[in-house]
């Protein structure tokens, strides 16, 4: 098995297009709109990740601190941030995530308003 000591990726990624949908339909939790950054550290080392909301009419929230194992992946809801404080549903946003670590950052979005379902998924930016 070949390991990356040193980590693969990047230390700092954006997510530019973000948006919690308002509403769901369908069974909860699996079919709740929600946008989520997903995150490998292939690395040896813990990651420790920041998260930075940024918003069109307000001032950044943040940082959220998220603890990423080592050799892990690691998959968190924009919607279960809670401190310190909660992300608006049906709000736009961005993100900044950064780590101590090298790591890669995914952003995928479920839209669940609907009967017929919406996922989107893509690769976040390095920065």
């Amino acid at each position: 098995m070949q390991r990356h000591p040193a980590g693969i990726g990047s230390r700092t990624w954006v997510v530019a297009d973000g948006y919690i949908p308002p509403r769901s339909s369908g069974p909860a939790p699996e079919m709740t709109s929600h946008d989520s950054i997903c995150m490998l550290n292939a690395g040896e080392t813990e990651a420790r990740v920041e998260v930075q909301v940024y918003f069109t009419d307000r001032e950044p929230a943040g940082p959220f601190v998220l603890p990423v194992p080592a050799r892990r992946a690691f998959h968190q809801r924009i919607n279960d941030l809670s401190t310190p404080e909660r992300i608006p549903r049906g709000t736009d946003y961005c993100l900044v995530v950064t780590s101590d670590v090298p790591i890669v950052v995914q952003h995928t979005r479920l839209d669940s308003r609907q009967e017929a379902n919406a996922l989107m998924s893509t690769i976040a930016f390095p920065g």
